[in-house]
């Protein structure tokens, strides 16, 4: 295999990925010395080594104090809708070009980051579901991402507050993505998403959609025998459907359902039968396994807020609009990686460039970019006490 003749160094990748935030967020400059440019520095060097933005501040030599750039970066953000805007703005810059245009297959989720504090202005900030990590309250956002091998990037984010209808979550999400320049193939949903008024927004605007079918209903035990969607979960064989849903308004929504059946031969550690059931609208199924196995490919969001908690700036903070900034900077850190990947560090070859994941992994992508931040601020490795530190003896 032929030697590569190009490197790219920490000092590339750092600004890059700072041009890209100062760019697209515009933020104001402070003051003089805590200029914005700064205050994103130090936000990347506390994404790189997940603390929060003051001991960030502390640990840097000539850095403005902790207090200093959070007073800054809470001052200088703007309001919910324009921020969102800026944000997504910087999500999609590095989307390739031969993406544009073209049918591509989206998946949008819901993430609940646990919040254990009170609102901080009106109470519809703080979203209500089952409980988790000791709360039944969080911070919600919710994104839409491109299924694709090789470039999964998140195409938008944005923030679910309490009460408010996923349909006009999912409206607002493919309205960016169709900004973008993309156009829908089909999308693939979280069992969460599978509502009525969800249903009926996506049909009437011709999405075609898969998602899991939630089982509801009188179960099989039952004496009465087993009701609702629950009649899939019944099934010997794998096989085809249609499910009418219905809610408590009364409004309807039929969807088809497909039932895939499988052993589980001890995977996972379970025996017996396996039987899912999706319900899916607008796409034509060339088998019962190609449902499967192209709703796997969902899983793939699951992945990118793993490795965007690997960039999560711990904060205590009430105020929503600097969580969401939090959240927005670990996504266009890892879209940066995502793109490094696909179109730098890829190996090119006939019938399609290969991806080496191996010569740039996403931690150490964070490791580069808070060593340029280290060399141009200094490092404070010290720090006060009391008692007098003991004599280092010399052998």
């Amino acid at each position: 295999m032929r030697r590569p003749h190009w490197t790219i160094t920490r000092h590339d990748v750092h600004r890059h990925v700072l041009d890209r935030l100062t760019t697209h967020l515009r933020l104001p400059d402070h003051s003089r010395r805590c200029p914005a440019a700064v205050v994103l520095q130090i936000v990347l060097a506390a994404a790189a080594r997940l603390c929060s933005v003051s001991a960030a501040a502390h640990r840097l030599a000539t850095a403005p104090s902790g207090q200093t750039v959070r007073t800054a970066l809470a001052g200088g953000l703007p309001d919910r809708w324009e921020l969102e805007r800026r944000l997504n703005r910087a999500l999609a810059a590095d989307l390739p070009r031969s993406l544009i245009g073209t049918r591509q297959p989206l998946a949008v989720d819901l993430t609940l980051r646990p919040y254990h504090g009170e609102p901080f202005r009106d109470p519809a900030e703080v979203y209500r579901s089952q409980a988790k990590n000791g709360t039944s309250h969080f911070h919600a956002y919710a994104s839409v991402y491109l299924v694709r091998h090789g470039r999964r990037f998140t195409l938008a984010v944005t923030w679910v507050t309490k009460g408010e209808p996923l349909a006009g979550v999912v409206r607002r999400l493919l309205r960016v993505a169709r900004r973008v320049g993309l156009r829908l193939r089909y999308l693939l949903l979280d069992r969460g998403f599978c509502s009525v008024d969800v249903i009926r927004f996506l049909q009437a605007g011709r999405h075609p959609f898969l998602m899991p079918l939630p089982l509801r209903g009188r179960p099989a035990d039952h004496p009465a025998g087993p009701s609702g969607s629950r009649v899939f979960a019944t099934a010997r064989r794998s096989g085809w459907g249609e499910y009418t849903l219905t809610n408590a308004a009364g409004r309807r929504a039929t969807v088809r359902v497909c039932v895939k059946c499988r052993n589980w031969r001890g995977e996972r550690g379970r025996h017996g039968r396996q039987r899912l059931v999706y319900a899916f609208w607008g796409i034509e199924p060339a088998s019962v396994e190609w449902v499967r196995q192209t709703y796997r490919t969902r899983f793939g969001i699951e992945s990118s807020y793993r490795q965007a908690n690997q960039a999560k700036v711990v904060t205590t903070t009430r105020n929503p609009l600097v969580r969401l900034f939090l959240v927005g900077a670990a996504l266009v850190l890892r879209n940066v990686w995502v793109w490094l990947h696909w179109d730098v560090l890829s190996v090119p070859r006939r019938g399609g460039r290969v991806v080496r994941l191996d010569r740039l992994r996403f931690k150490s992508l964070l490791l580069w970019v808070l060593h340029v931040v280290d060399e141009q601020f200094g490092t404070w490795d010290l720090t006060y006490t009391e008692r007098r530190p003991p004599r280092r003896v010399v052998a």
